[in-house]
């Protein structure tokens, strides 16, 4: 990992200093999954199987899942780990329950009552991503959700492996978490299926998870189609941004810039800190961390496009941390709900020693489908409101109309729209003549 002095760097060298690792979307991905796309809609299952074949090496007989296999991926599953899996279920729908939305009703005037009421999107496509490890913990992530959000139908695609089978604890997740229906499908022709239907797959109105960059690209391509489906948040590769104090634990710090350094080798991982000598601690402890980890090779490669970089204070630090705008933003210092409130950007944040980003990943109970390579600055992470659609209801009394009419009219004629402004005016007048 590079160290960088902030305060030493020009506006420029800042720039890149937070610059991501080239996030591909060069012609020959963008066509690559255009050609998926067209692909899936003009072949529909049949393209699926092509497509799984040449990209999954599976033979598919059937692209969805049957009941016998959920019922094999229960009964083959240890017990600890199913007992893991309802453990971190149940603290994930504790919180999100708490943190869904609720209706509003407002008089705003005499007669005048505005409301909002929620209503679950009819149905929704998840994405568990199952490349060089599956991910049930993400099943969750989506599944609870949607589930307290009440989504009429839910349908998730996660990669089939070798053998035509799907990973056993995405499967106990999926049931779970009440998912209607799990397709043996993955990367573009995945989002594809979910985004235009197929006789198999249902046509999704969002679609939701993280994923590859063909993935991700899938994703921006159906939701800029009419006729597609929206999406959860665009993202990009997995990152974390720490920021430390003197006194922060080296060991501590280095095991959570290499948690998300496994991920995968476009992953980003970036340590601020006053301290210089803290710096040099996490950068040897980090050496010898990834040297005994089983994915040394994945985080090895992240870390080679990763930085330590020296600030003047904590406060500084925050600001740093701001611009960046992290996926996880990870607070290891003395007294870190003290820079909470100056935090403006992140996904999400992890206060103190003894918050690993790695508990969030799986049971704290928040969710861990975040807006990554900076989207941060614009978009939250999953929650129960993006399975939910917000509708507005005005009730109007007669009395309410005579409050707020003439503004109505006023405003409708400044803005030189004579419909708007006799829709109001002339039931002015007809209540005028009623009375």
């Amino acid at each position: 990992m590079k160290t960088l002095d902030w305060n030493a760097l020009d506006e420029a060298a800042r720039g890149q200093a937070l610059a991501r690792p080239a996030q591909s979307r060069a012609d020959e991905l963008r066509d690559g999954v255009a050609q998926i796309i067209a692909s899936v809609r003009a072949g529909g299952d049949g393209a699926l199987r092509e497509l799984s074949a040449k990209y999954d090496r599976c033979t598919l007989d059937a692209i969805a899942v049957d009941e016998s296999e959920f019922i094999a991926a229960e009964a083959a599953l240890d017990p600890a780990l199913k007992a893991a899996i309802r453990e971190a279920a149940a603290r994930i729908e504790l919180f999100h329950r708490a943190a869904a939305m609720q209706p509003v009703s407002v008089e705003t005037a005499p007669g005048v009552r505005i409301e909002r009421v929620l209503r679950p999107i009819s149905r929704v496509g998840l994405y568990v991503p199952a490349g060089s490890a599956p991910l049930p913990s993400t099943a969750l992530m989506l599944g609870v959700p949607a589930q307290i959000a009440g989504c009429r139908e839910v349908v998730l695609c996660s990669p089939a492996r070798a053998d035509g089978s799907c990973d056993e604890a995405v499967l106990y997740a999926a049931r779970l978490t009440g998912v209607h229906k799990v397709f043996k499908l993955g990367g573009a022709q995945a989002i594809a299926a979910m985004a235009y239907g197929t006789d198999s797959v249902p046509k999704c109105d969002k679609l939701f998870g993280p994923g590859n960059a063909w993935v991700t690209e899938a994703k921006l391509q159906v939701s800029s189609d009419p006729e597609g489906a929206a999406i959860d948040m665009p993202a990009g590769p997995s990152e974390v941004l720490v920021i430390a104090d003197a006194d922060a634990n080296p060991v501590f710090v280095a095991a959570d810039l290499l948690s998300q350094a496994e991920h995968g080798p476009d992953s980003q991982v970036i340590l601020l800190s006053p301290s210089a000598a803290l710096l040099e601690k996490a950068a040897v402890e980090v050496e010898r961390q990834c040297a005994e980890l089983p994915r040394n090779a994945i985080a090895s490669q992240a870390l080679a496009q990763s930085r330590l970089i020296l600030v003047e204070s904590l406060a500084q630090a925050v600001a740093v941390s701001n611009r960046y705008a992290p996926e996880h933003l990870i607070v290891q210092v003395a007294a870190p709900r003290e820079l909470l409130a100056d935090v403006e950007t992140a996904g999400s944040v992890f206060l103190g020693q003894w918050a690993p980003e790695s508990v969030g990943d799986y049971c704290s109970g928040s969710n861990h489908v975040l807006p990554t390579y900076g989207y941060a600055r614009s978009y939250s992470g999953v929650s129960v409101a993006s399975f939910q659609k917000q509708i507005s209801v005005q009730e109007v009394s007669a009395e309410g109309l005579r409050n707020i009419g003439p503004c109505t009219a006023t405003l409708a004629a400044a803005e030189q729209l004579e419909a708007h402004r006799r829709a109001v005016t002339l039931r002015l007048a007809a209540l005028e003549a009623m009375s």
